[in-house]
């Protein structure tokens, strides 16, 4: 097994199709040279090879081009699903220490509405007493009509 460049013709070709074929078994067999591929990091490709097909995501010798997978990585969609449930968690307890505070600020609110309600409540009891007072003693002070 010889190793071939990628812009290497092979011999045994007897027909276009066959020759396709024959270039795609090489291809899978064939180890890139890296220093032809240039600082780039990726050869180019013939247009007989699909590049025009969305779904390639390889050249003819077996480098990633730029374009993405349609499916999703598993170890992707894990990655993804713990950081989501992360967020989710770490925006619930947010979440519950609002609440928290939300509460107890209606409790002493409303602790203080109690005070405050006790305190005119016996300032009306007061009221009361001293209203009732002052008509007994204006019925007393009264001239009377009998005399």
């Amino acid at each position: 097994m010889s190793l071939q460049r990628p812009n290497g013709n092979s011999s045994s070709s007897s027909s276009p199709k066959n020759h396709k074929t024959e270039e795609s078994d090489d291809e899978l067999l064939m180890v890139p040279d890296m220093e032809a591929a240039g600082s780039t990091g990726v050869l180019s490709s013939s247009a007989d090879d699909g590049a025009n097909n969305p779904e390639l995501d390889q050249t003819q010798n077996g480098i990633f081009t730029g374009k993405r997978r349609r499916g999703r990585n598993p170890v992707d969609k894990e990655y993804r699903s713990l950081k989501r449930l992360l967020r989710n968690r770490v925006s619930a307890q947010q979440a519950r220490e609002r609440k928290k505070v939300y509460v107890s600020d209606l409790e002493s609110r409303a602790n203080e509405l109690q005070n405050n309600n006790d305190q005119l409540e016996e300032k009306i009891s007061t009221l009361m007493n001293e209203n009732t007072m002052l008509r007994k003693m204006l019925i007393n002070t009264r001239p009377k009509a009998d005399d």
